[in-house]
């Protein structure tokens, strides 16, 4: 099943949340959904569950166009809010069942929530109240929810956040074994995570999509915009002399002799330095070019 959004905006009395957003996710795929706080990640994901409507524009799962009214399509979406809404005084298959009749898929309730107490790793807890569990397994319980009725889409927000190292590596091979069927939409401030399960990443700031590429090209798209090195000499040549190099956007002193050197240019910036060296009669002691994270992938694409 796909996901389809066509130019959609949201607004809020006078404040705009998104702004003509437009993006797929295909079949199959697991995509990061990113941005800072109040960029309109969850604004878009309510959008697609049918939540809330948009403003203008048009999402489409699975071909079918969703809608407050359009009921039938959740029965295709899981969706697993931020703040993972659970009632805390019911027990835990007791809420997965409540949960799995509520979408009358036809199949038996009873073997839906025993194959998902399973799949979620939630049977040694599945005769406690929601309220005694920790938070790592409230978060299990709110992913099973989101799983019971076997959707095609799965709508993730936040699905890790505060939860122990151990945790988030027992939910992100949850989401990774569920993705090898599903179409899944990740939002999460975690960037392992991303680097992690997902194949595609899409990053919204001021609720525009900023980028929209395949994990890898992202990288090396930001690896032509923006070169980062350390170099150190043997006598330091100070920052006057270095700011005469051609194509440098930014010179950092880390301390006597070392230097961080930013540049946007194409080529690449190491020979100059070399070049630089040679005629100032100074020796390189190291040279190091820094291999660009997503983090600051997301931070050069939101900052501002």
């Amino acid at each position: 099943m796909s996901i389809v959004v066509r130019e959609v905006t949201k607004l809020y009395g006078e404040q705009k949340a998104l702004d003509n957003v437009s993006f797929e996710v295909k079949t199959g795929e697991i995509v990061a959904f990113l941005g800072p706080n109040g960029a309109g990640k969850t604004t878009m994901m309510r959008i697609i569950t049918g939540f809330i409507p948009a403003t203008a524009g048009r999402v489409f799962v699975d071909g079918i166009e969703t809608s407050e009214e359009n009921t039938e399509i959740r029965k295709n979406i899981g969706y697993l809010p931020e703040n993972n809404p659970l009632y805390p005084e019911m027990y835990v298959r007791e809420y997965l069942g409540f949960v799995a009749s509520l979408y009358k898929t036809g199949s038996s309730v009873k073997e839906q929530v025993k194959k998902i107490i399973d799949v979620t790793g939630l049977t040694r807890e599945q005769n406690k109240r929601i309220g005694s569990l920790s938070k790592g397994y409230r978060q299990r319980v709110g992913i099973a929810q989101a799983l019971v009725h076997n959707p095609g889409v799965l709508i993730l927000d936040e699905a890790t956040s505060g939860l122990d190292p151990n945790q988030i590596i027992e939910i992100r091979n949850l989401i990774r074994e569920a993705g090898r069927e599903k179409t899944i939409l990740l939002s999460t401030h975690i960037m392992q995570e991303v680097e992690a399960i997902c194949d595609r990443i899409i990053i919204i700031d001021r609720g525009v999509i900023v980028a929209d590429e395949n994990k890898s090209d992202i990288y090396l798209k930001i690896r032509r915009q923006r070169q980062v090195v350390e170099v150190e000499f043997d006598i330091d040549p100070g920052g006057d002399l270095l700011s005469e190099i051609r194509n440098l956007s930014r010179i950092r002193k880390i301390r006597e002799g070392l230097w961080q050197v930013e540049s946007e240019a194409e080529e690449d910036i190491r020979p100059v330095l070399f070049e630089f060296a040679v005629s100032r009669k100074l020796t390189v002691l190291s040279l190091r070019k820094e291999e660009s994270n997503l983090e600051e992938i997301f931070r050069h694409l939101t900052a501002g």
